[in-house]
């Protein structure tokens, strides 16, 4: 018997917010939404060709209500990968006008960029990748 990673879970004070902008910006589908909870998965969980139970899908982003602020830099972020010819200063400018902000955490002159979500959760957009 071994296990599967099943979602990753992100504290939230608003999770209806940063939920649909998580949604948007991955192009994920909410799966579950209450007062306290967002779930999202991929796209092809929801393949109409065939049902596809919620366990047998990669990994979702599940947004928790959370009453305490965090401290200190994230310890674990998502890494976002434009797909070969997208232009990574476009989509990072596109994120930024939908509320995401520019995040040094010492990174120095790299490739990728650092951002921050509305809430100020780290993520990185890298150079784009197949």
């Amino acid at each position: 018997m071994g296990l599967r990673w099943y979602t990753t879970v992100v504290d939230s004070h608003d999770v209806a917010t940063l939920g649909h902008w998580w949604a948007e910006t991955l192009g994920w589908l909410v799966a579950v939404e209450t007062d306290t909870e967002v779930i999202l998965v991929p796209p092809h969980a929801f393949d109409q060709s065939r049902s596809i139970p919620l366990d047998e899908h990669g990994p979702g982003l599940a947004f928790v209500s959370v009453s305490d602020d965090r401290a200190g830099k994230n310890r674990l972020h998502i890494d976002l990968a434009p797909a070969p010819g997208d232009d990574q200063a476009a989509l990072v400018d596109g994120l930024i006008g939908r509320g995401a902000t520019l995040a040094d955490v010492g990174q120095g002159n790299v490739a990728w960029t650092v951002l921050r979500d509305p809430e100020g959760n780290e993520f990185c957009v890298l150079t784009p990748r197949a």
